[in-house]
C-alpha cells in the first residue's frame, strides 16, 4: 500500500491556482495558489465538491506527468510504450485521488511568500512559510516552479523543512519495485490498489 507522507496534508493546500494567473511571476503564482485554494477551503458546498474543483485545477496547475516519471527514477527506461502510457494513467489517478481527498481537514491556511530564486530558464524556487497557529509552528515551504514556458509556470516539487515529496515518492517507488525483484508490475498493482480503495 502506498505510504502517507509525514507533511504531505500542507502540500494539498498549496497546489492550486485558477488559469488566469499563469502570467504572473512564480512569487506571486505560489501566493496566489494559497489564496486560491483557502477560498475553495472555505466555500460552503460539500466536500466532494471541493474534491472535483481541486482536482481540476491541480490538472491545470501541476506537472503531474513531469513528477510521476521523476518518481520512477531508472526504471522508466525499462518501460515500454504500452507501460509508459500505462503508468502516466495510473499516477495521473493516484495523484489526484491522494492529494484532493485530504482537502477537508484545512481551512484558510496563512502562507506567506518571502522571496524567489531563479535557477535557470526552467526553474525558479519560491521560498514561503507556514504561519504559526496556536496548534502549529511556522513551517518552511519551498516551491519548484517549472518556468521553461513563462506564460504557464507548474508546480515541480515542494520542500517542507528541508523534505523533497517527489524526492520521497520516487524513493517510495523505488523500494516496492526492488522488494519485488524489479517487477515494475508490483508498483502497479499497488497504484490500483490505491486507487480503488
Amino acid at each position: 500500500m502506498i505510504k502517507k507522507f509525514k507533511f504531505i496534508n500542507i502540500f494539498l493546500l498549496l497546489i492550486f491556482i485558477s488559469k488566469t494567473a499563469y502570467s504572473l511571476e512564480p512569487n506571486i503564482f505560489v501566493q496566489s495558489t494559497v489564496n486560491r485554494a483557502s477560498q475553495i477551503l472555505s466555500s460552503d458546498i460539500s466536500k466532494s465538491d471541493k474534491i472535483e474543483k481541486l482536482k481540476i485545477i491541480a490538472t491545470d496547475t501541476v506537472d503531474i506527468k513531469g513528477i510521476g516519471f521523476y518518481t520512477l527514477g531508472k526504471f522508466r527506461k525499462e518501460l515500454n510504450d504500452a507501460e509508459k502510457k500505462e503508468y502516466t494513467k495510473l499516477f495521473r489517478e493516484y495523484f489526484l485521488k491522494s492529494f484532493s481527498s485530504r482537502l477537508a481537514e484545512y481551512t484558510n491556511p496563512k502562507i506567506d511568500v518571502q522571496s524567489q530564486e531563479k535557477l535557470n530558464d526552467k526553474y525558479t524556487i519560491v521560498s514561503s512559510v507556514l504561519v504559526a497557529t496556536d496548534t502549529r509552528p511556522e513551517i518552511k515551504i519551498q516551491w519548484r516552479v517549472y518556468t521553461k514556458d513563462p506564460d504557464r509556470p507548474l508546480i515541480r516539487d515542494l520542500i517542507i523543512e528541508g523534505l523533497s515529496l517527489a524526492r520521497t515518492q520516487k524513493e517510495e517507488f523505488s523500494s516496492i519495485i526492488q522488494s519485488s525483484d524489479g517487477d515494475i508490475q508490483s508498483l502497479f498493482s499497488s497504484l490500483k490498489k490505491f486507487i480503488n480503495n
